[in-house]
Order: structure tokens, then C-alpha cells, then sequence
């Protein structure tokens, strides 16, 4: 099993990886406002890495549906803060959860060693920020943008296709780029720009993005379509966040970002010793 590269360190995906989900925004899904105190949001994470987080994602733009963008310095004002404080608090990886490349290079500079791009570098200057810090790149699909990306979303027919053909054209994009393969994660991108049916459908197959060649992330937690299944909102979603994670650990994801780490770490590690005990 490869490891991932993520500037001068790397990350071994023998097991299941987990990433905490670490929202300075005041306005996302779930747990929007909770953590806009850098020293709030730094016990957050020292909680999460006590409960097993192998990466700490630090975001300060929602990607929520119909979430509004906001500028890069109100971006850079809520995430260096707490990304300083954290490279010197916890012995973990740091993810900055951004599309724009001056964020991303800031947040390097910071601490963070990953890039979570939901837009999967559609920045111009992204690639030569990741390629020049030689930082692990998460290249995410979605369907359109957070504002608007629900209002006409990909269907189950369509959203295999889309979603490989996509992601394999920015993986290459990256290549190409300077970008080596080993610093490269993919992200189908669980609830962007996709139907209940997709989204359902995506989990399934998602031993179909194997033949990219890159290690697979997934995003579900506590997300609409489970809500959807359940009739539960965000808050009472962990039940349903856990079996997506599992089914998608079955069909071959093998990072997972969560708000709840300590529960998905403990569901995947009895998932991987049942699968290792033949």
C-alpha cells in the first residue's frame, strides 16, 4: 500500500486514516460558529488527535449548499491564527481546507503540509503553490459551486461517469504540473452537486475510482442524503455517518473526514480487524 506525500513528511495508508473536521467558519452546516475562537478551535483539535484523528482539516469557508463565498483575507483571518497555533500544539498533519492558491501558500507557510481543494485546482496558481511546497493536494468533484450547485444536481445515471472522467482530467492537470502522483488524494465529492440517488449510488461504486491510481477520500459526514434515509437532522446523523464511512472502506476509500473522530476511528478499526482476520 502506498503512502501519501505531503511535503517533507508522509502519511502510511496500511490502515484507515482519519481527518477532523475543523470548521472556523460561522456558518457551516453543523457545526458553524462552534470554533471561530482560535482557542477554542486548538482544544478542538487536541481533543481530536487525543480521539485518534491521524490530520486535523482547518476551513474557513463553508462549502455548505448555498453558502455564500467569502474574500481571501476574511478566509486568511479566521485560518492562520489557528493553524500557527496548532504546528506548534499537536504532532499532526494540517490540512487547509481552501480553492484560492495566496490562502493555500499562507497556510503552508503556517504549518499546514496538505491542500484540500474542493475545486480540484481550478486555480491558476494552485498547482505551482502545491508543486512548490511539494504539499499533499486533495482534488475533490463537485457539480457546480456551494451557492448554486444544488439547483440542478447530477443524477445516478450520470454521476459515475462525470465524477471519473473529472477527477481523472485534474489528476493528469496536476501531473502535468510539476505535481508528483504520490502527493495526490482524490474526492468524489459526497453531496456536491448530487442527488440522493448519486450520492447513494457514488458510495457504492466507489471501488470504480480505483483505477485513477490515487488514494481515495471520503467526505460523507453527517451530510443531507443520510438525512435523507434516516429523516434525522445534522446533529443526530453519527449513526448513519459511520455505516457510509464503512460501506466506503468496503468499495476501497481509505481517508475519511469526519466531525466525529473519536466514533468513525473506533468503527474502522473494528471494520479492518474483522477484514485482516482470515
Amino acid at each position: 500500500m502506498m503512502n501519501w506525500s505531503i511535503r517533507d513528511n508522509s502519511i502510511s495508508l496500511e490502515s484507515p486514516v482519519v481527518m477532523g473536521i475543523l470548521n472556523v467558519t460561522p456558518d457551516s452546516f453543523y457545526d458553524g460558529g462552534e470554533n471561530i475562537n482560535p482557542d477554542v478551535a486548538c482544544e478542538t483539535a487536541v481533543q481530536m488527535k487525543k480521539n485518534g484523528a491521524d490530520i486535523i482539516d482547518v476551513g474557513g469557508e463553508s462549502s455548505r449548499p448555498g453558502a455564500k463565498p467569502v474574500s481571501a483575507e476574511e478566509e486568511l483571518r479566521r485560518v492562520i491564527p489557528v493553524i500557527e497555533k496548532l504546528s506548534s500544539l499537536i504532532n499532526l498533519p494540517i490540512a487547509i481546507d481552501t480553492y484560492k492558491a495566496d490562502v493555500a501558500e499562507k497556510a503552508i507557510n503556517a504549518g499546514a503540509s496538505i491542500v484540500n481543494d474542493i475545486s480540484a485546482i481550478s486555480d491558476p496558481e494552485m498547482a505551482f503553490v502545491v508543486k512548490k511546497y511539494s504539499a499533499g493536494i486533495i482534488l475533490m468533484h463537485k457539480h457546480g459551486d456551494p451557492e448554486t450547485m444544488q439547483n440542478n444536481p447530477l443524477n445516478k445515471s450520470d454521476v459515475l461517469e462525470c465524477v471519473i472522467s473529472f477527477l481523472e482530467s485534474r489528476v493528469q492537470q496536476a501531473i502535468n504540473s510539476g505535481i508528483k502522483k504520490e502527493q495526490i488524494v482524490i474526492d468524489p465529492g459526497i453531496g456536491f452537486g448530487k442527488t440522493f440517488a448519486a450520492n447513494e449510488f457514488l458510495i457504492n461504486n466507489i471501488d470504480k475510482l480505483k483505477t485513477l491510481g490515487c488514494p481515495i477520500l471520503i467526505g460523507a459526514s453527517r451530510k443531507k442524503f443520510i438525512g435523507e434515509i434516516t429523516d434525522r437532522m445534522p446533529n443526530e446523523r453519527l449513526a448513519g455517518s459511520i455505516a457510509a464511512n464503512i460501506i466506503s472502506y468496503l468499495r476501497g476509500a481509505i481517508i475519511f473526514r469526519t466531525h466525529d473522530v473519536k466514533e468513525t476511528t473506533e468503527a474502522l478499526s473494528v471494520a479492518e480487524a474483522i477484514l485482516l482476520n482470515n
